[in-house]
Parts: C-alpha cells; structure tokens; sequence
C-alpha cells in the first residue's frame, strides 16, 4: 500500500472514531432523515379524496338520484347534504361544508330518455387551486364514466366514432407518496451529507487540533480524502436507511436496478459531502459553516431540484440554474429507477452531471485548504 494510501486511511480511522464517540452525528445522519421522510412522507400529501359534495337535486327522479349516487358511489366524492338551490352553494363554500355542488336541473330525465344533450353544473370551491382542480378532473372522469352507462343502456344507441383510453403508467393510481418520497429522500440527503461534513475542518479550526495535522506529512488531498471517506459509508448507510423505508411504509415500489441505485447515491454523497467540506474550508467556524451548509443545500434542493415544482415550468434563467443543483438530478434518477426501472442507459445523463459536481467541489475543496495557520 503506498504511503498516500497509509495516511488517507489513518486520517479515515481518525474521522471515524470522532463520528463513533458522538452520538448528535449518527443521530443527525441516520436517525433524523428517516424521522423527517416519516413526517413529510405523510404530512405532505397531495392525494384529494373524500371531497365533499353537496347536491341541488331540482330534477327528483330516479334518473337524477342514480346520477347523484354515481358520482359519491366511490370515496373520491361524499354527499355533503342536499341544497334549496345553486345560489346556497356558495354559503356551504364559504361555511366549509361543501368543496363542490352538483346541480341537476328540472327535466334531467326526459332528456335523458330522449337521448337529448343534458346539462349537468358543477360548482366548485376554488380558494384552493389545488383541490379545484383535482376535483374537475375526478368530476370530468366520474361523469364521463355514468354518460358512457348510459350510452350503453340505450337500446340501439350508436358508439362514438373515436373512444380515448387513458392509460397512466408508473403511478396508475396516482399516489403522491410515489412522486414525494424519492424528492424527499434526495432532500434529506442532501441537507444531512452537507451540514455532516460542513462542521469537521470548521472543528479542527476550533478546536486547534488543525496545527498537529499541519505538522504531520498529510497533503491537502488526502486530509480531504480522509475526512470524506467515513462520512461517506454513513452516507450510504443513510441512503439504504431512507430507500428502504420509503419502500416499507410508502410501498415504494423499486422497478430498476439497484446497482444504478447504488451509484446515483454514491455519486450523489460524494458531491454533497465535498461540498461541505469547500463549505467548512472556507468558514473556518462552526456556526458560519452551519449557516452556510443550510443556505446552500436547503433552498436550493427545496425549491430547484424538481421534487415539489415541475422544472419545465420555471422561468428560463431558474431552470439554468438548476443544472448545477446536485438534488435534481438524484431525484430525477430515483423517480427513473423506482418507478420506471430505468438503467444506466437512461441514466448515465444524471450521473455524468453528478460525476461532474462532485470532481469540481473536491478540488475546490482541496485548492482552498492552505496549510497555514493565519
């Protein structure tokens, strides 16, 4: 074993006794992202059911009920309550009785009967954007679904010429646990690896041990070599952590393979601990490199990384900038090799980028550690 190897592995053993004897860092770096995932995982849930539906039934005929039980028949959609009339919607909107109200005009079943167009009002309770809209989808499917029963019913009645099947894959059912938790996880990762590394140089400044590393033969590399390695098999460990909880309690479903797993996370801990360390070079104090660490990682991962607002969406200078945000391209790889089963044919893009990240922060790192005191 050559001498470089020798003193990056006594500086390994050393940073690893340090995590060993401090029970905030393994704390911090296995027990937090998986109490986080837990509470986000479940908190932060876009998943709209049970939405309730009030009813103006102007009509009162069997037609106008089977309509009405069509629509609540499934947990999506609850009766809330019978209405006088359209105009008292807005009452049960403003009083939070009622999301939505189904209005069935008189005459609703002779139209039917008589093959005619019936129209059929939906109110809908749009102070939140997200409900609203999440609604008029399940409203537009639920009653596609009853016009197509009836369609069917009519004797003699003519199929439409063209018929959409839609067909959603990879989250048939749409849970936002699906979409949510490998962002989450890329999240996590991301912030803990960060503010894990953030503190080791910002310490040894501090605690003045910094001067017995300058009076021994370790370069600059390997001290920042030494210093990623252990957190980076913690790191790992905290992945398998989070990707196998998100598996257990959330049904993740793991479509890909796992050696591309292995190497998103890998690639992915190396560049978020290297950026620590830049971090906790440059600070050379604790409290700066935490505050650092956590502006750099926090918002960034939150906001530009895709796991919460659609990238395509952003303006095209934030989009820019999201190209160097590391959590985008882990998240982007999770959903791939969770949900899709994509391999390193499809991923080699996101790790490149990573590969990338994580070769510039370490040498960064490494040219900005002066082996001076002052």
């Amino acid at each position: 074993m050559s001498r470089a190897l020798v003193r990056v592995y006594a500086m390994a053993a050393k940073e690893a006794r340090h995590i060993l004897r401090d029970p905030r860092t393994l704390y911090m770096s296995l027990g937090m992202p998986v109490l986080l995932l837990f509470l986000f995982g479940y908190g932060v849930a876009f998943d709209i059911d049970r939405i309730p539906l009030a009813v103006v039934d102007q009509d009162r005929t069997a037609s106008s009920r089977e309509l009405v039980r069509a629509l609540t028949a499934s947990r999506e959609l609850v009766a809330a309550g019978e209405l006088a009339d359209p105009a008292a919607a807005l009452g049960a909107f403003r009083r939070g009785r009622a999301s939505a109200a189904l209005v069935v005009e008189e005459g609703y079943e002779r139209a039917v009967l008589a093959r005619e167009v019936v129209p059929v009002q939906l109110l809908v309770d749009g102070a939140d954007a997200l409900v609203a809209n999440q609604l008029l989808a399940k409203a537009e499917a639920l009653v596609r679904a009853e016009s197509q029963r009836l369609g069917r019913a009519e004797v003699g009645a003519r199929r439409p010429p063209v018929q959409v099947k839609v067909w959603t894959r990879y989250n048939p059912e749409g849970r936002s646990a699906f979409y949510m938790v490998p962002g989450l996880a890329a999240y996590l990762l991301a912030i803990t690896a960060v503010l894990l590394t953030a503190l080791t140089i910002a310490g040894e400044w501090e605690r003045g041990s910094m001067e017995q590393l300058f009076a021994s033969p370790i370069g600059r590399l390997e001290i920042v070599l030494g210093k990623l390695l252990p957190y980076l098999a913690l790191g790992l460990l905290e992945f398998l952590l989070v990707v196998a909880f998100g598996m257990t309690a959330f049904d993740l479903p793991m479509r890909g393979s796992a050696i591309a797993l292995a190497l998103l996370g890998l690639v992915f801990l190396v560049g978020m601990l290297g950026q620590g360390l830049l971090v906790s070079v440059l600070a050379k104090n604790q409290t700066v490199a935490t505050q650092a660490g956590v502006m750099s990682s926090l918002l960034p991962s939150l906001l530009l990384s895709g796991m919460i607002f659609p990238i395509e969406n952003m303006p095209l200078p934030l989009q820019q900038v999201s190209r160097v945000i590391p959590a985008r391209y882990l998240v982007h790889g999770l959903r791939g090799v969770l949900l899709k089963g994509n391999a390193l044919d499809v991923l080699w893009p996101d790790l490149l980028a990573l590969s990338i990240f994580a070769v510039v922060v370490i040498a960064l790192a490494t040219a900005r550690f002066q082996r001076r005191l002052a």
